[in-house]
């Protein structure tokens, strides 16, 4: 799943029974001593991983989801909002946070590689990518690297804008929660001993931060985070923290909170399965209980509910359903954990994937001429300077696109377009107005990626049912994966009840300014 990244991954090695009674026995935050500014209406802004529209509507329509059906019934359901890109959580969440794009808050993906270091950066994902990348690596990277130094300090995300303006605000199982307040972690001993943290680990989150068996507030979620609970990071150990903020009254202005299960269930069993929505409405159930009524949470509370990204079926035939990068390009060498001096670098997000040229002779066109050809693939894309070229991998036919031109599309955004616009399924009116098809919001999402590290990098993104793979990753083949730039991946919905002030546009980037507003902070 994509947000295997932090707590989930030290569950990899550390499953003894010393382990599990320092898990158990670790210590509670105090609430008494919080200063939390209260608002006339906090915001509860909720994540639901790989929530998706035709299946909500279907567990709806089942009545397998009751709480979901009251909020849609009582609000307003957008079924088409656009994610980030790649259309994995650790970057949809630092667009969410911080209202940019890649190319701005620098969080290129699930795994990426970076330069001045020379290695892989891996939030989490399979067993051999672990180990491929170092397990005291992708630990550190995803526990304190990827908000203190891998997200740019040049963005600020909503955290930090609303200590800015003395409102307090919480992240309950977030990753990506950076803000103006240490915290220190407790790390479980064995983890200290074994050197995958060290022993005290100061964070700077926001007012309140609750993060599994790291961080938690509620005493009663002990029995939620052991090491086969994901060590907290799951949907009751949130739905339990939110609820004991709301007995105490200690909700603040604004709330980020993560329910994880459904990723986990689609990517095993397809995008048609419903058995995580019934989970993640359970948890909304708990925690609309809080109050007398279901009426009265919302007019207590305006409550934000999303999906990150949709999911893609993946064929179950591997042979034909996987793109080996490797094999498809046999005549380079390969940056590894141990033999860090490869041509290539690959960082495979699922169904896209970041190819890195490292030797500075071997030029971009030759890597690409070994990609052309591989139908599997819907676009091949690079950039230099400013300048983004894209590729249709079955064609010579080329599309170059740069911001600041004559066209403009729906979000007022303009570019400079020129070649095959059909290879990214633009159509190009006489008026000079872009409209997206296949690909929503393409030319700013992916110009963000292409423009969101340094280095000589290529993007390839695979046509619905298909994955990438390599010698290391884990594949979701007979299941679903997302990554892609398609619209498959790409569209979510977002239910709003408890106010009549909606967002003014379709993409979650555009959301951190909207609550902003909401909360008289913009």
């Amino acid at each position: 799943m994509k947000r295997k990244i932090g707590i989930a991954l030290i569950i990899f090695i550390v499953t003894c029974a010393g382990f599990l009674l320092a898990v158990s026995v670790s210590p509670i935050k105090e609430l008494e001593n919080s200063s939390i500014k209260s608002s006339d209406k906090p915001i509860m802004l909720m994540v639901v991983d790989s929530l998706m529209s035709e299946p909500l509507q279907k567990a709806v329509k089942k009545g397998k989801a009751p709480a979901f059906e009251f909020l849609i019934n009582n609000g307003y359901f957008n079924q088409k909002m656009i994610s980030s890109y790649p259309t994995m959580s650790v970057t949809i969440d630092s667009t969410l946070l911080t209202g940019v794009y890649s190319d701005q808050h620098k969080i290129p993906g699930l795994i990426w590689y970076k330069e001045d270091e020379n290695r892989i950066i891996s939030y989490g994902s399979g067993i051999r990518e672990i180990w491929n990348n170092g397990l005291r690596n992708v630990v550190r990277d995803s526990v304190i690297h990827l908000n203190e130094t891998h997200l740019s300090k040049d963005v600020q995300t909503i955290h930090e804008e609303l200590a800015n303006r003395k409102l307090s605000s919480a992240s309950i199982n977030g990753f990506l929660y950076r803000g103006s307040f240490e915290h220190q972690l407790n790390v479980p001993k064995l983890i200290a001993m074994t050197n995958l943290l060290p022993e005290e680990v100061e964070i700077n989150g926001p007012a309140l931060f609750s993060l599994g068996a790291l961080s938690q507030y509620n005493p009663e979620n002990n029995r939620h985070k052991y090491v086969w609970n994901r060590l907290g990071v799951n949907n009751k150990f949130t739905a339990k923290e939110i609820k004991y903020l709301i007995d105490q009254k200690k909700l603040p202005p604004f709330t980020f909170a993560y329910l994880p299960h459904a990723d986990a269930s689609i990517h095993k069993h397809g995008p048609d399965d419903l058995k995580g929505i019934e989970k993640a409405d359970q948890a909304l159930q708990e925690i609309l209980n809080s109050f007398p009524s279901w009426e009265e949470a919302i007019q207590k509370i305006t409550w934000i509910v999303l999906g990150d990204s949709g999911q893609s079926f993946v064929g179950k035939d591997k042979d034909s359903s996987l793109i080996d990068l490797n094999q498809l390009l046999k005549n380079y060498t390969f940056w590894e954990g141990n033999k860090n001096n490869g041509q290539l670098a690959i960082a495979i997000n699922e169904r896209m994937a970041y190819i890195y040229v490292k030797d500075p002779q071997v030029e971009i066109s030759e890597v690409v001429r070994s990609l052309k050809g591989e139908e599997r693939i819907g676009f091949i894309a690079w950039k230099d300077d400013q300048t983004n070229y894209v590729l249709n991998a079955l064609s010579n036919e080329e599309l170059t696109f740069s911001p600041n031109g004559k066209y403009v599309d729906d979000y007022r955004q303009s570019w400079q377009i020129a070649g095959n616009a059909s290879i990214l399924d633009l159509r190009l009116t006489k008026e000079g107005r872009i409209h997206y098809q296949d690909y929503p919001d393409a030319l700013a999402r992916l110009h963000g990626a292409l423009h969101s590290q340094v280095g000589r990098v290529i993007i390839v993104d695979a046509k619905p049912f298909y994955e990438f793979i390599e010698e290391h990753s884990h594949d979701h083949a007979g299941g679903g994966a997302h990554g892609s730039l398609h619209k498959v991946d790409s569209i979510v919905p977002m239910i709003v009840a408890g106010t009549n002030d909606f967002p003014p546009s379709n993409r979650l980037v555009d959301v951190k300014k909207w609550i902003l507003q909401l909360l008289g902070a913009a």
